[in-house]
Formats: C-alpha cells, sequence, structure tokens
C-alpha cells in the first residue's frame, strides 16, 4: 500500500519537497533557500521569489524523490500549500502539483499552511495531547488557538497588524542587522540586558496581538539616542515581545485548561522563546511541545503530514490558492 504523501510548500521564499508517512516519518526532504535573492532588499521580493520557485521546484522534486528511492507507486496522494502566502508563489506550488497529480493520477489536496505548522509538532514522533492551546509565531502570523482534538480549530485571536516576526525582521533592518532579522535579534539579545522600558501592546486584553507600536517605539528610541547600545536595545525588545505572547498564553491557559501547549512558526525556534514557554509550562503544570527546531521554520515535511488529515477527513481537494487564508479554512 502506498505509504507516503508528497508535500510541497512555496508560501514564501523557500521552495520545499517532502515526502513524510503518516506517522511524521521523513523520507527525504529538501528546501531550497533564497537567501542570496532577497538579502539585498532587506525582505522578499515577491515576484523574484516567483521566478526563483519556477526554477527550483521540478529539481528539487526529481531530488527528494531520488532521495527516498520512491516512485508514483509508493504515494498516497500529494499536498500543497494553497495559502496563506504570496500569489506568485503560492501559484507556482499549486501549478506544479496539480501537474503532477495528473500525470501520475494522484489525488491532490491544497493545504492550509497555518495548519501545516501546526503539524509540525508531530515530526519525527507524536508529542501532542488533546485539548491543545497553540500558538502561531511566524513573519506573517501571530495567533492563538484551542483544538478540542486534532481536527478541531477555534481561533482566540490573531494580530491586528504586524506579526511578531515580521516585527523581529523591521527591528532588525533599524539596528542595521542582517537578513533573517529573528536569529540576529536573538544573538545581539543574549549578550544584553533588558534595561529599557518599550511599551508592551495590548498586554492586558484578550487573545488579540499589536506589535506595530513597539517597533515604531524602537525606532524613535534608536533615532533619539545615537549612542545606544544595541544588545541592550535587542534584549528589551525581545523581553517586550515575550512578556506580551507569556502573558496571552497564561490567560488562556487559565481558561481553557489544555492537556498540552504547543509553540510552532519560525518565531519557535528562538531560543528565548523556548526557554519563557519552558518557564510557563513549569508554572502551569502544562505540558509544552515544542517542534525541533529545524522544522519550526517553513518546510514542505508539514505540508505532508497535514495531507494524511485531509486524507483521513475526505476533505475537498480544494487547489484554489488563497493568500488570506485563514487558520478555520480547510
Amino acid at each position: 500500500m502506498a505509504d507516503l504523501v508528497l508535500g510541497i510548500e512555496t508560501s514564501c521564499d523557500d521552495t520545499s519537497v517532502a515526502l513524510v508517512d503518516q506517522n511524521g516519518q521523513i523520507a527525504a526532504i529538501k528546501t531550497v533557500s533564497q537567501y542570496e535573492v532577497h538579502s539585498e532588499f532587506g525582505g522578499v521580493y515577491p515576484e523574484l521569489a516567483s521566478r526563483a520557485h519556477l526554477e527550483a521546484i521540478l529539481p528539487t522534486v526529481e531530488a527528494v524523490m531520488k532521495q527516498a528511492g520512491a516512485d508514483r507507486l509508493d504515494l498516497r496522494a500529494i499536498g500543497v500549500t494553497r495559502g496563506p502566502g504570496l500569489m506568485g508563489s503560492l501559484l507556482v506550488g499549486v501549478s506544479t502539483a496539480q501537474a503532477l497529480s495528473m500525470a501520475w493520477a494522484l489525488p491532490c489536496y491544497g493545504v492550509n499552511h497555518l495548519r501545516g505548522h501546526i503539524r509540525s509538532v508531530d515530526l519525527e514522533q507524536k508529542r501532542l495531547t488533546y485539548p491543545a492551546l497553540v500558538m502561531l509565531v511566524s513573519g506573517g502570523h501571530t495567533l492563538l488557538a484551542y483544538l478540542e482534538d486534532q481536527h478541531s480549530y477555534e481561533l482566540l485571536g490573531t494580530t491586528r497588524d504586524d506579526s511578531v516576526g515580521e516585527c523581529y525582521d523591521k527591528v532588525a533592518r533599524t539596528l542595521g542587522l542582517e537578513m533573517p532579522g529573528g536569529p540576529a535579534i536573538d544573538r545581539m539579545a543574549a549578550s544584553g540586558t533588558a534595561c529599557i522600558k518599550f511599551p508592551r501592546p495590548m498586554i492586558q486584553s484578550g487573545y488579540e496581538f499589536s506589535f506595530s507600536g513597539l517597533k515604531s517605539s524602537v525606532a524613535r528610541y534608536v533615532e533619539t539616542n545615537p549612542d545606544f547600545e544595541i544588545n541592550d536595545v535587542a534584549a528589551s525588545f525581545v523581553d517586550a515581545c515575550l512578556d506580551v505572547l507569556g502573558a496571552k498564553l497564561c490567560r488562556a491557559i487559565a481558561q481553557k485548561a489544555p492537556a498540552s501547549l504547543a509553540v510552532v512558526g519560525g518565531v519557535a525556534a528562538s531560543r528565548q522563546l523556548r526557554a519563557r514557554m519552558q518557564q510557563i509550562s513549569e508554572q502551569t503544570g502544562v505540558s509544552l511541545c515544542l517542534p525541533p527546531q529545524k522544522w519550526a521554520t517553513d518546510n514542505a515535511a508539514m505540508i505532508a503530514l497535514a495531507t494524511w488529515d485531509y486524507i483521513a477527513h475526505n476533505a475537498p481537494q480544494n487547489l484554489e490558492p488563497k493568500p488570506n487564508l485563514r487558520l478555520v479554512d480547510v
């Protein structure tokens, strides 16, 4: 019986392809970075991202199939990110998946990228227990959700403006740090002291997030204090972000009483964030589930594993790219 799903992820600036079984074991994966394409712009240039995906996608599929020693008879289905993301990038992935689906006579599922991140927790081994709270923190998204079981999603709150990852990147540019901004900020913060009183936007209110005011506050501080200590600015900024995320999370834990807590998305690779989440886990007694750092950022393995959920529930094979797809949308 075919026991692998081919996952394709092209939502933003990395071309990723993977083969994953139903238990989250990864038979093969390859991710092609576009860092050199976008580094001079200080962020992702959408048209160039699409072109780079076009060049990389088929060679990456071929490389992954060869790496696993697999052919189409080993595949149960194809899963591809259909949103959220950049429209041009999504189109490349979806079009490629559709073509492979027709050529290989396989079902093809358009997968919600956000649900892929949530499933990243169970790559390589099963970690998440239900009911669960999930905090997704990445360059494009910040949200808090409650999952009664593996297939029910209740969105508690999301960001009203910048995501926390986007805020990291913009503060990094303000400080003159290299791209990607998150790891650079974390390295500086590790050697600094959180001695600057930056604001904690919306820390006392509900589950919604807002980070644009914090980003602006850092920019004003740097502009008005030309002799600023960069490590202290980074440490103070990170501390403000973690205070906001931690406060929302503790509020949700008190209300929902989950069995476990998952923190996913690119920012979940941050050592400072992981340490703060571990503190909250110990204080509340809620089990902490984190994806391995290498699976925290965008990757096709998480899309392939999420595809197994679509198969199990006979989900519609919707392949319409949707840049603003919501967590609650299939």
